[in-house]
Protein backbone atom coordinates (compact mmCIF):
# COMPACT_ATOMS: atom_id res chain seq x y z
CA UNK A 1 0.00 0.00 0.00
CA UNK A 2 1.61 3.24 -1.43
CA UNK A 3 -1.15 5.59 -0.26
CA UNK A 4 0.43 8.21 1.87
CA UNK A 5 -3.27 10.42 1.46
CA UNK A 6 -4.71 11.66 4.56
CA UNK A 7 -5.37 8.79 7.26
CA UNK A 8 -7.78 8.14 10.06
CA UNK A 9 -6.79 9.76 13.44
CA UNK A 10 -8.26 6.88 15.93
CA UNK A 11 -6.86 4.10 14.16
CA UNK A 12 -3.50 5.90 14.26
CA UNK A 13 -3.78 6.34 17.93
CA UNK A 14 -4.90 2.32 18.62
CA UNK A 15 -2.13 0.89 16.55
CA UNK A 16 0.48 3.83 18.98
CA UNK A 17 -1.11 1.87 21.74
CA UNK A 18 -0.48 -1.73 20.37
CA UNK A 19 3.26 -0.65 19.48
CA UNK A 20 4.02 0.52 22.74
CA UNK A 21 2.75 -2.76 24.67
CA UNK A 22 4.64 -4.51 21.70
CA UNK A 23 8.22 -3.04 22.75
CA UNK A 24 7.59 -3.69 26.30
CA UNK A 25 8.80 -6.68 28.50
CA UNK A 26 5.74 -6.74 31.03
CA UNK A 27 2.23 -5.85 30.95
CA UNK A 28 1.65 -2.45 31.66
CA UNK A 29 -1.22 -0.34 34.00
CA UNK A 30 -3.36 1.60 32.60
CA UNK A 31 -1.61 5.02 33.67
CA UNK A 32 1.91 4.26 32.51
CA UNK A 33 0.25 3.17 29.17
CA UNK A 34 -1.41 6.47 28.85
CA UNK A 35 1.61 8.49 29.73
CA UNK A 36 3.72 6.55 27.27
CA UNK A 37 0.81 6.88 24.23
CA UNK A 38 0.70 10.48 25.33
CA UNK A 39 -3.37 10.28 26.04
CA UNK A 40 -5.39 10.79 29.38
CA UNK A 41 -5.75 7.57 31.56
CA UNK A 42 -9.61 8.06 29.81
CA UNK A 43 -8.98 8.32 26.97
CA UNK A 44 -6.43 5.44 26.49
CA UNK A 45 -8.92 3.11 28.23
CA UNK A 46 -11.22 3.61 25.84
CA UNK A 47 -9.15 2.49 23.20
CA UNK A 48 -8.39 -0.36 25.40
CA UNK A 49 -11.86 -1.61 25.25
CA UNK A 50 -12.47 -1.64 21.37
CA UNK A 51 -8.78 -3.17 20.85
CA UNK A 52 -10.02 -5.40 23.91
CA UNK A 53 -13.11 -6.40 22.06
CA UNK A 54 -10.74 -7.41 18.54
CA UNK A 55 -8.54 -9.78 20.60
CA UNK A 56 -5.40 -7.43 19.93
CA UNK A 57 -5.18 -6.31 24.15
CA UNK A 58 -6.27 -8.39 27.48
CA UNK A 59 -5.70 -7.92 31.11
CA UNK A 60 -3.46 -9.89 33.23
CA UNK A 61 -5.62 -12.33 35.03
CA UNK A 62 -6.06 -10.90 38.30
CA UNK A 63 -4.41 -7.98 37.63
CA UNK A 64 -5.27 -3.94 35.91
CA UNK A 65 -2.26 -4.34 33.70
CA UNK A 66 -2.46 -4.89 29.91
CA UNK A 67 -0.94 -6.69 27.14
CA UNK A 68 -1.31 -7.55 23.79
CA UNK A 69 -3.98 -10.19 23.29
CA UNK A 70 -4.04 -13.56 21.07
CA UNK A 71 -5.39 -11.84 17.95
CA UNK A 72 -2.20 -9.53 18.33
CA UNK A 73 -0.15 -13.11 18.09
CA UNK A 74 -2.01 -14.75 15.68
CA UNK A 75 -1.33 -11.25 13.00
CA UNK A 76 2.32 -11.73 14.34
CA UNK A 77 2.39 -15.49 13.14
CA UNK A 78 0.53 -14.98 9.61
CA UNK A 79 2.86 -12.05 9.10
CA UNK A 80 6.44 -14.40 9.55
CA UNK A 81 4.32 -17.32 7.21
CA UNK A 82 3.75 -15.23 4.36
CA UNK A 83 7.36 -12.73 4.38
CA UNK A 84 9.88 -14.02 2.23
CA UNK A 85 13.25 -13.31 3.99
CA UNK A 86 15.64 -13.26 0.75
CA UNK A 87 12.80 -11.13 -1.57
CA UNK A 88 12.84 -8.18 1.46
CA UNK A 89 16.72 -8.82 1.54
CA UNK A 90 16.89 -7.99 -2.35
CA UNK A 91 14.75 -5.43 -2.12
CA UNK A 92 16.64 -3.12 0.43
CA UNK A 93 20.10 -4.68 -1.80
CA UNK A 94 18.75 -2.76 -4.40
CA UNK A 95 18.29 0.66 -2.72
CA UNK A 96 21.32 0.26 -0.84
CA UNK A 97 23.65 -0.06 -3.79
CA UNK A 98 21.53 3.08 -5.62
CA UNK A 99 22.59 5.04 -2.26
CA UNK A 100 26.13 4.03 -1.99
CA UNK A 101 27.10 3.55 -5.57
CA UNK A 102 28.94 0.40 -4.60
CA UNK A 103 28.25 -3.37 -4.69
CA UNK A 104 25.80 -5.67 -2.78
CA UNK A 105 26.05 -8.72 -1.53
CA UNK A 106 23.39 -11.07 -0.05
CA UNK A 107 24.78 -14.03 1.83
CA UNK A 108 23.13 -17.12 3.11
CA UNK A 109 24.34 -20.13 4.93
CA UNK A 110 24.13 -22.85 2.83
CA UNK A 111 25.61 -26.56 2.54
CA UNK A 112 28.90 -25.35 1.95
CA UNK A 113 28.97 -21.93 3.89
CA UNK A 114 27.97 -18.17 3.55
CA UNK A 115 26.83 -18.59 -0.25
CA UNK A 116 26.09 -15.44 -2.01
CA UNK A 117 22.59 -15.78 -3.36
CA UNK A 118 22.81 -12.24 -5.43
CA UNK A 119 25.03 -9.76 -6.33
CA UNK A 120 24.33 -6.06 -7.54
CA UNK A 121 27.77 -4.38 -9.05
CA UNK A 122 28.09 -0.76 -8.47
CA UNK A 123 29.23 1.55 -11.05
CA UNK A 124 32.98 1.16 -10.26
CA UNK A 125 32.88 -2.15 -11.87
CA UNK A 126 35.99 -3.02 -9.35
CA UNK A 127 36.85 -7.32 -9.65
CA UNK A 128 35.35 -8.50 -6.72
CA UNK A 129 35.71 -12.30 -7.49
CA UNK A 130 31.93 -12.63 -6.27
CA UNK A 131 28.90 -13.99 -8.40
CA UNK A 132 25.58 -16.02 -7.38
CA UNK A 133 27.01 -19.78 -6.12
CA UNK A 134 30.46 -18.00 -4.68
CA UNK A 135 31.22 -19.05 -1.11
CA UNK A 136 32.97 -17.12 1.39
CA UNK A 137 35.99 -18.31 3.77
CA UNK A 138 33.83 -18.44 7.29
CA UNK A 139 36.87 -16.51 8.67
CA UNK A 140 38.58 -14.96 5.98
CA UNK A 141 36.07 -12.68 4.98
CA UNK A 142 33.68 -9.66 6.34
CA UNK A 143 30.74 -12.29 5.13
CA UNK A 144 31.76 -15.34 6.63
CA UNK A 145 32.60 -13.49 9.69
CA UNK A 146 29.28 -12.35 10.45
CA UNK A 147 28.11 -15.96 10.33
CA UNK A 148 31.17 -17.16 12.56
CA UNK A 149 29.80 -14.53 14.88
CA UNK A 150 25.99 -15.30 15.13
CA UNK A 151 25.67 -18.69 14.91
CA UNK A 152 25.73 -21.43 17.33
CA UNK A 153 29.54 -22.28 18.45
CA UNK A 154 29.04 -25.82 17.33
CA UNK A 155 28.06 -25.23 13.75
CA UNK A 156 31.11 -22.67 13.25
CA UNK A 157 33.16 -24.83 14.69
CA UNK A 158 32.18 -28.00 12.19
CA UNK A 159 32.53 -25.84 9.32
CA UNK A 160 35.80 -24.40 9.68
CA UNK A 161 37.19 -27.93 10.56
CA UNK A 162 35.78 -28.62 7.17
CA UNK A 163 37.13 -25.67 5.00
CA UNK A 164 40.42 -26.74 6.96
CA UNK A 165 40.16 -30.12 5.43
CA UNK A 166 39.70 -28.90 1.73
CA UNK A 167 41.91 -29.20 -0.73
CA UNK A 168 43.58 -26.52 -2.89
CA UNK A 169 41.20 -24.96 -5.49
CA UNK A 170 37.85 -25.47 -3.90
CA UNK A 171 36.80 -22.63 -5.59
CA UNK A 172 36.12 -20.72 -1.57
CA UNK A 173 37.04 -17.19 -1.63
CA UNK A 174 38.87 -16.18 1.23
CA UNK A 175 41.42 -17.67 3.34
CA UNK A 176 41.57 -19.42 6.30
CA UNK A 177 42.27 -16.82 9.71
CA UNK A 178 42.44 -17.21 13.34
CA UNK A 179 39.56 -15.93 14.58
CA UNK A 180 39.11 -16.20 19.07
CA UNK A 181 35.93 -15.90 20.54
CA UNK A 182 37.08 -12.51 21.61
CA UNK A 183 37.06 -11.30 17.63
CA UNK A 184 33.78 -13.04 17.58
CA UNK A 185 32.44 -11.26 20.58
CA UNK A 186 33.79 -7.76 19.12
CA UNK A 187 31.71 -8.85 15.73
CA UNK A 188 28.55 -9.19 17.97
CA UNK A 189 28.85 -5.88 19.68
CA UNK A 190 29.70 -3.66 16.39
CA UNK A 191 26.93 -5.09 14.78
CA UNK A 192 29.49 -5.60 11.84
CA UNK A 193 32.50 -6.92 10.46
CA UNK A 194 35.61 -6.77 7.72
CA UNK A 195 38.65 -8.45 7.63
CA UNK A 196 42.48 -7.35 6.85
CA UNK A 197 44.04 -8.45 4.69
CA UNK A 198 40.90 -8.49 2.26
CA UNK A 199 40.77 -11.61 -0.05
CA UNK A 200 41.24 -9.59 -3.23
CA UNK A 201 44.28 -7.03 -2.57
CA UNK A 202 42.76 -3.26 -2.74
CA UNK A 203 38.45 -4.63 -2.48
CA UNK A 204 36.86 -3.93 0.99
CA UNK A 205 33.70 -5.04 2.16
CA UNK A 206 31.37 -4.58 5.33
CA UNK A 207 29.40 -7.01 6.20
CA UNK A 208 26.28 -6.84 8.68
CA UNK A 209 23.66 -9.85 10.07
CA UNK A 210 19.92 -9.87 9.35
CA UNK A 211 18.45 -10.68 12.15
CA UNK A 212 14.47 -12.54 12.43
CA UNK A 213 11.74 -12.60 15.23
CA UNK A 214 13.91 -15.19 17.40
CA UNK A 215 17.52 -13.08 17.12
CA UNK A 216 18.99 -15.50 14.83
CA UNK A 217 20.45 -14.65 11.62
CA UNK A 218 18.96 -14.93 8.65
CA UNK A 219 21.40 -13.29 5.92
CA UNK A 220 24.53 -11.13 5.73
CA UNK A 221 24.30 -7.94 3.35
CA UNK A 222 27.82 -7.18 1.99
CA UNK A 223 29.04 -3.73 0.93
CA UNK A 224 32.09 -4.26 -1.31
CA UNK A 225 34.17 -2.21 -3.46
CA UNK A 226 37.68 -0.42 -4.34
CA UNK A 227 39.23 0.58 -1.14
CA UNK A 228 39.78 4.02 -2.66
CA UNK A 229 35.98 4.40 -2.82
CA UNK A 230 35.17 1.99 0.43
CA UNK A 231 35.81 3.42 3.81
CA UNK A 232 35.71 0.07 6.60
CA UNK A 233 36.34 3.02 9.36
CA UNK A 234 33.38 2.89 12.09
CA UNK A 235 32.41 6.28 11.69
CA UNK A 236 32.25 5.29 8.07
CA UNK A 237 28.82 6.67 6.28
CA UNK A 238 28.66 3.28 4.33
CA UNK A 239 28.40 1.71 7.75
CA UNK A 240 26.23 3.31 9.03
CA UNK A 241 23.77 3.01 5.74
CA UNK A 242 25.17 -0.72 5.40
CA UNK A 243 23.33 -1.76 9.39
CA UNK A 244 20.42 0.49 9.19
CA UNK A 245 19.05 -1.29 6.02
CA UNK A 246 20.32 -4.60 8.02
CA UNK A 247 18.67 -3.25 11.18
CA UNK A 248 15.67 -2.36 8.76
CA UNK A 249 15.08 -5.91 7.30
CA UNK A 250 15.48 -7.38 10.46
CA UNK A 251 12.38 -5.13 11.79
CA UNK A 252 10.73 -6.37 8.92
CA UNK A 253 11.04 -10.09 9.65
CA UNK A 254 10.29 -9.10 13.12
CA UNK A 255 13.42 -8.92 14.92
CA UNK A 256 12.62 -7.17 18.36
CA UNK A 257 15.69 -7.31 20.28
CA UNK A 258 18.07 -4.04 21.02
CA UNK A 259 19.37 -2.51 17.93
CA UNK A 260 22.51 -3.53 16.14
CA UNK A 261 25.19 -1.07 16.90
CA UNK A 262 25.41 1.79 14.96
CA UNK A 263 28.14 4.12 14.93
CA UNK A 264 28.28 7.68 16.45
Amino acid sequence: MTDKGRGVNSVEVGAGLLEILAAQDAALMLRDLARLAGLSPAQAHAYLISLGTLGLVEQEPGSARYRLGPAALDFGITRMRSVDPIRLGQAAAVGLSEETQLAVALVVWGGFGATVVQVLEGPDQVHINTRAGTVYSLTGTASGRIFAAYLPERLVKAAIRRERDERPGSGRVGRLMDLSPADLAAIRRAGYASVDPTPVPGVNALSAPVLDHAGQIQMALTLIGAARSLDTAPDSPHLRLLQETALRVSRGLGFAGQALSLPD
